[in-house]
């Protein structure tokens, strides 16, 4: 599994976003593995759909790609905090990472910091540019 951040996604849906080109390559060569996001992910992704009134477009979209809402269950919300308080990553971005932490997957994000945590946790990264340390 692949899991997506909402600058993966957000990239791949507006073509004029700067990254969409690549988003749309990660996308591509990502084909046949399942793709995930969590909820809050995909929430940050329905924001600008919402706010023009094309969010049943845009779940439909997300539907056709095949992205798969990854569960975050309640009792994991001590694991998110600890991850915010370690990380200093955005809680929108710990919810990449605990969803990646669950089901073992890559993370894809066009975010340097988020790749980073990730790479550091022992996920593979699809999206950023590597890492210069």
């Amino acid at each position: 599994m692949i899991v997506l951040d909402a600058s993966t996604l957000i990239a791949h849906f507006d073509t004029s976003d700067g990254h969409h080109a690549r988003a749309e390559e990660l996308l591509l060569s990502a084909a046949g593995e399942a793709l995930g996001a969590s909820l809050l992910t995909l929430a940050e992704l329905f924001v600008g759909p919402a706010r023009v009134g094309q969010l049943t477009r845009a779940t439909a979209a997300v539907r056709q790609l095949g992205v798969q809402a990854v569960d975050l269950d309640h009792e994991l919300a001590a694991r998110l905090a600890l991850l915010r308080a370690e990380t200093g990553l955005k809680l929108p971005d710990c919810c990449v990472l605990l969803a990646a932490d669950q089901t073992g997957a890559a993370v894809a994000t066009f975010d340097d910091r988020l790749a980073a945590v990730a790479r550091d946790r022992g996920h593979l990264v699809l999206g950023a540019e590597p890492s210069q340390r």
